[in-house]
């Protein structure tokens, strides 16, 4: 099978998530850098890591690096690339995003168009055409420049990794679903364990949470872009990874998982959700207010996303929910708390400080992932 050389984009700060999962699916990590993680592997790796990682953004087949340090370097280095072995004759191949930091060249569109005209020089001359029909499978492209360095990577993806298939309705700032498993997988949290969510929106962090212990991979029910590469990737893998994939789940599993929101309508959006997530009988979804949280069992979690006070008249409300908050923690029994949020207050006015704080990127906004930590279970006497 063919090697190759594969980046994987994450939010900033799950890196060391994203590692772990790559590592457990079977792959050796060659690099970690900021929001990325990347990794050696076969044609069967393309499709396993887009179907099983769970906090990815997608995945690249790097395609070639070089430096340049100005536009003629970016054209010649882009058009000595062997794009044939690639690309096929009647393909579409474009740039749909460029990346620059602490580079000479800095203005996407100007990148895109230069590496644009480089592909289709080369690709033009190698098949011997005055012009390239494009009408046949997609082949999108991201380019990072870093320092100078350009490097090119072939999204295999598609439309983000985040993105599921089960989440037909959200919130109106929803926490995106590999965000939501990285917030998750943080913690020491595993399926016969209770959680709690007391903000839960649309649903995606108890969902994300289900799918976890019902073992469903996050990529099983939706279509990637490789998938049409039958010259890259071997269609037959993609059918054996989702074999795969379907015999590890598991819906007996045996879950206290919870959602609560004070908007009915989230509520039923929520229900909707994990119904077309394969796991409604795993969640209990209800109208709740944050003031009414309880639980009679010990050692158990809650994992949420609060408002924010982004918007100028909820900035009054957040002491408050915030207050409640941490009185409910307290008041539960030897219960962990983890907390995702930019409002800068939050330990203040939840009452405590954090045990472990980490900075986290939900898009381009900075927050905190605060983690009160409560005493482990006492370990199970096996008979």
């Amino acid at each position: 099978m063919k090697k190759y050389e594969l980046i994987v984009p994450c939010h900033f700060g799950t890196e060391s998530i994203l590692k772990r999962e790559i590592m457990d699916i079977g792959y050796d990590v060659s690099e970690v850098t900021d929001g990325r993680v990347c990794f050696w592997g076969d044609e069967e790796a393309v499709a396993r890591a887009n179907v099983f990682l769970r906090s990815a953004e997608r995945i690249l087949i790097k395609i070639g690096s070089f430096q340049a340090l100005d536009y003629e370097e970016l054209f010649q280095g882009t058009k000595a690339i062997a794009w044939e072995d690639w690309i096929p004759s009647d393909g579409k191949c474009w740039v749909t995003k460029a990346a620059s930091v602490k580079s000479k060249l800095f203005s996407p569109s100007d990148i895109q168009r230069v590496m644009k005209k480089a592909i289709a020089d080369r690709l033009q001359d190698v098949y011997r055409v005055n012009w390239l029909p494009e009408t046949g499978e997609s082949f999108p492209l991201r380019v990072f420049l870093l320092k100078d360095q350009v490097t090119i990577g072939l999204d295999t993806t598609g439309e983000s990794l985040h993105k599921r298939g089960y989440r037909k309705l959200t919130a109106k700032a929803p926490i995106a679903e590999n965000l939501a498993a990285a917030l998750i997988m943080l913690t020491p949290w595993h399926g016969d364990r209770i959680l709690v969510d007391p903000f839960c929106g649309s649903g995606t962090i108890p969902i994300e949470a289900a799918m976890m212990a019902a073992n469903i991979a996050p990529g099983m029910h939706r279509s990637f872009t490789a998938e049409n590469w039958g010259h890259l990737v071997n269609q037959r893998l993609w059918l054996d990874t989702r074999e795969e994939a379907q015999e590890l789940v598991d819906l007996s599993v045996d879950t206290d998982i919870q959602g609560y929101d004070l908007d009915n309508d989230m509520v039923t959006i929520a229900r909707e959700n994990a119904k077309l997530a394969g796991v409604d009988k795993l969640i209990h979804f209800q109208r709740r207010d944050v003031k009414d949280l309880s639980h009679p069992k010990k050692y158990g979690f809650i994992i949420t996303n609060p408002p924010y006070g982004e918007r100028l008249q909820e900035k009054a409300e957040m002491p408050a929910i915030y207050k409640t908050l941490g009185e409910r923690y307290r008041a539960l029994d030897a219960w962990s708390l983890y907390v995702i949020t930019a409002y800068e207050q939050a330990e203040n006015d939840i009452g405590r400080k954090a045990d472990k704080n980490r900075k986290l990127y939900n898009g381009m906004m900075k927050t905190y992932y605060y983690q009160f930590l409560g005493p482990k279970p006492p370990k199970k006497v096996s008979e």
